[in-house]
């Protein structure tokens, strides 16, 4: 199945236009990242059909240049922000990779799919989008993706991710919590999780193509 037949019943919705109407106001009158064209950047990068993982995040990155439709990931022309920073000292700590690029494309394009619950953010304003309703419409996307697939790895870091394993069946898929990359609860947990060893054992396990992380 692709994204436009998985998304049609929740685009064809009241709920849905509404909601878009809330979003295009917004980016006509205030700053808005990411940019428009990337709002759903996600997932054009990982098709449905592709999706072995998914990771998690809450919002966009809320800073010029940095928010470019994947969570956690940022353009190469800023600096790294500290979640991504402990992200990449776990990656190296637990699979011996050191990673350069800021950007997570080549993940997304393996079939990491990095979802963020709220699609956009005002300019320097943290979850202020949180109530626009995007909520509904990546609830919809997860337990999806629960559904119609069977042994997809999701990965959630910290309190606020981990709300969504109600909507993924463990039974069919493996489920991996963990504290949150921000230094506010790196030490609680995250560092030395080893989440990139782990998703990728189970996908052997499961006869599938380990991630390039």
């Amino acid at each position: 199945m692709t994204w436009t037949e998985i998304l049609a019943p929740i685009k064809n919705t009241e709920y849905f236009t509404n909601l878009w109407e809330k979003v295009k106001q917004e980016y006509a009158t205030t700053k808005v990242f990411p940019p428009k064209n990337q709002i759903f950047r996600a997932l054009e990068i990982t098709p449905f059909e592709d999706i072995e993982v998914v990771i998690i995040g809450q919002d966009p990155y809320h800073n010029d240049y940095q928010a470019n439709g994947l969570c956690f990931s940022v353009s190469e022309q800023v600096a790294a922000p500290p979640s991504l920073k402990n992200i990449f000292i776990e990656l190296k700590d637990d699979l011996g990779v050191v990673r350069t690029s800021k950007e997570l494309d080549d993940w997304g394009k393996q079939g990491v799919l990095l979802l963020n619950a709220t699609l956009t953010v005002r300019a320097h304003s943290p979850n202020s989008h949180k109530d626009l309703g995007w909520e509904k419409f990546t609830d919809y996307i997860i337990k999806e993706i629960s559904d119609k697939k069977e042994n997809v790895v999701f990965v959630l870091w910290g309190a606020f991710a981990q709300k969504k394993a109600e909507l993924i069946d463990p039974a069919k898929h493996f489920i991996l919590k963990s504290a949150h990359p921000s230094p506010f609860s790196v030490y609680r947990g995250f560092f030395g999780s080893k989440p990139f060893s782990k998703i990728n054992e189970y996908l052997i396990s499961k006869g599938k193509k380990p991630i390039s992380w």
